[in-house]
């Protein structure tokens, strides 16, 4: 079945802006880097071979504080596998955990931020991330880091949460 010229005409320019505008974000999202602070991978574990594609696996990175540079974090998550995976279209489950601990001296700076996010790992193609956020409880003197998974519309429950004490 052929459609009429004017009919393609109007109908194309009408969802024109929208396609341009879809091709935009999806560009910028292919663009943009994970914005991760300063980590490095320990190393990756094995849970479940695959026969095609890359093996399910946990890996270990390794973070900096950003502005405690006395404070030093490791990450776990946990990483699909499979074609999908090696092609980096699979959504990384929800699993992770966090541990920080003093590695050199603390200074906390005067304005530090009660709330600051220090590390941020994209767990799909769109809209996910496993994200570190510090908080900082003045009352007791401790950096308590706190590890979540963010998704745009329906986020996850599982977390996972570090504490750093600074002593005098």
């Amino acid at each position: 079945m052929r459609y009429p010229e004017s009919w393609l005409r109007s109908n194309v320019s009408a969802f024109l802006p929208a396609f341009i505008v879809l091709l935009l974000l999806l560009g910028m999202l292919a663009l943009a880097a994970p914005a991760r602070a300063d980590d490095s991978e320990v190393g990756c574990v094995t849970t479940e071979w695959k026969l095609l594609g890359a093996n399910h696996q946990v890996c270990v990175f390794a973070f900096q504080d950003p502005r405690i540079p006395g404070v030093s974090c490791f990450i776990s998550q946990a990483k699909t596998g499979g074609i999908s995976g090696s092609l980096g279209l699979a959504e990384d489950p929800s699993n992770f955990s966090v541990s920080c601990s003093q590695t050199g001296s603390i200074v906390i700076p005067d304005k530090l931020p009660a709330k600051e996010n220090v590390f941020k790992e994209s767990t799909s193609v769109f809209f996910k991330a496993t994200r570190v956020t510090r908080l900082w409880d003045k009352e007791r003197n401790t950096l308590v880091y706190l590890a979540v998974s963010r998704k745009i519309i329906d986020g996850s429950p599982y977390n996972s949460v570090s504490t750093v004490p600074v002593r005098p």
